[in-house]
């Protein structure tokens, strides 16, 4: 059965999916936004936990993952199944899974495993802290990488505790990594003609997106504290209130530091020694953010950004997701992309492709919805396919 691509750009690429929860998925979904042949490949009903990670099938964290992908049932845990799943990496390009280290190697799935099936197999493993060492064998959560990685003790208010980032960041970025890492073993291949093992976890992600943070500490050995709203070095950058809501102005550098007090008509500000340099303003910024609101609160947040954006100082209003999805350039850029055969919409891939761009090609499989096709297409005959089915493998 014809499966329609979500781009022709990945489409020569057969991906293994093995995943589950988020960090996986994630990674698959890069996958299959543009166009891999992706296999969603899962426990047979009667053999799979009744309460899943990640919500219902139908409900809309499982919708927004496994867009643009086919599903099929297999029991790993079966020998018949096994060998089932080593026909099919004997012809894939990828197997993706995030299984706790150990799990693979007792499925015998495991990487070494597969490379002796098919040396050309990139195979990549997505864990909470990393396939070896100390905390190798610990379950992996997000809320808990974002707390190991750092994140949560600079954000939030000062004083008042840690606080975890809205979005699961951990779980998205590992697996965003994940894909990278793929594209680029892909890439490795088409000049040793070898494939090979990626791995990543949550922990690592989470600590990569410390960025310019964990330079702070490893090259100056400043620990970086909460700052709330306000940007720990960019100053004033932060949220400000209006008459009517609040506000995000960014005012990075002196030029635009002196476009923003004259759009505010705050000339004093300009003058006043407390705040001539980026240093003086990092040291009297409570006095300044204030000093900034008795500009601001005069008018609407919508006027300001309208005043702001003339003078050439970044800011923007602060949405809730409603809010979002009505912006006239969020719809302009139309990433919110209905999804065929439903009455879903789902938000698509955040960059664009000229030649080869990527769609909402298909809803989300049900379970095992394409197993006989698979099978087939991977030479497994009508008799080996009944057979499985009798035998509950598929």
């Amino acid at each position: 059965m014809t499966f329609p691509r979500a781009s022709q750009a990945l489409a020569r690429f057969t991906v293994l999916d093995l995943t589950r929860i988020r960090s996986g998925p994630t990674a698959v979904r890069q996958l299959a936004d543009w166009g891999a042949n992706v296999i969603k490949i899962e426990a047979p009903t009667d053999l799979a936990d009744s309460e899943q990670p990640g919500g219902p099938r139908h409900g809309p964290d499982f919708q927004n993952l496994h867009r643009n992908k086919r599903a099929m049932t297999l029991n790993l845990k079966d020998p018949k199944g096994l060998e089932v799943f080593k026909r099919l990496a004997a012809k894939a390009d990828v197997i993706v899974e995030n299984f706790r280290p150990d799990v693979k190697a007792k499925l015998g799935i495991d990487y070494d495993s597969m490379r002796k099936i098919n040396p050309r197999i990139v195979y990549a493993s997505i864990s909470g802290f990393g396939q070896d060492g100390p905390y190798s064998k610990r379950p992996g959560f997000d809320q808990i990488a974002q707390g190991m990685g750092g994140l949560m003790s600079i954000t939030g208010l000062p004083g008042h505790g840690p606080v975890r980032a809205g979005i699961p960041v951990a779980d998205l970025t590992a697996g965003l990594f994940c894909a990278l890492g793929i594209l680029t073993a892909l890439l490795e291949r088409d000049v040793s003609g070898e494939g090979q093992w990626i791995q990543t976890s949550l922990l690592q992600a989470m600590i990569f997106m410390l960025d310019f943070q964990a330079a702070r500490w490893l090259m100056e050995n400043e620990v970086p504290k909460q700052a709330g709203n306000n940007h720990p070095t960019s100053i004033p950058t932060g949220v400000f209130k209006t008459r009517d809501s609040y506000i995000n102005i960014a005012t990075t550098g002196g030029k635009i530091w002196e476009r923003f007090a004259k759009a505010i008509e705050a000339p004093d500000l300009l003058t006043n020694p407390d705040y001539a340099t980026i240093t003086s303003r990092s040291k009297n910024r409570d006095t300044l953010n204030a000093a900034i609101e008795t500009h601001l609160t005069k008018r609407t947040t919508d006027e300001w950004v309208g005043i702001l954006n003339a003078a050439g100082v970044p800011c923007g209003p602060i949405y809730s997701i409603d809010e979002v999805f009505d912006d006239e350039q969020v719809k302009h850029l139309g990433i919110a992309q209905d999804v065929p055969e439903t009455d879903t919409r789902l938000v698509g891939q955040p960059f664009t492709l000229s030649r080869t761009p990527s769609r909402m090609a298909a809803r989300p499989p049900l379970v095992g919805e394409q197993t006989k096709d698979v099978l087939t297409e991977f030479g497994f005959s009508d008799q080996e396919i009944a057979s499985l089915q009798q035998s509950k493998v598929v």
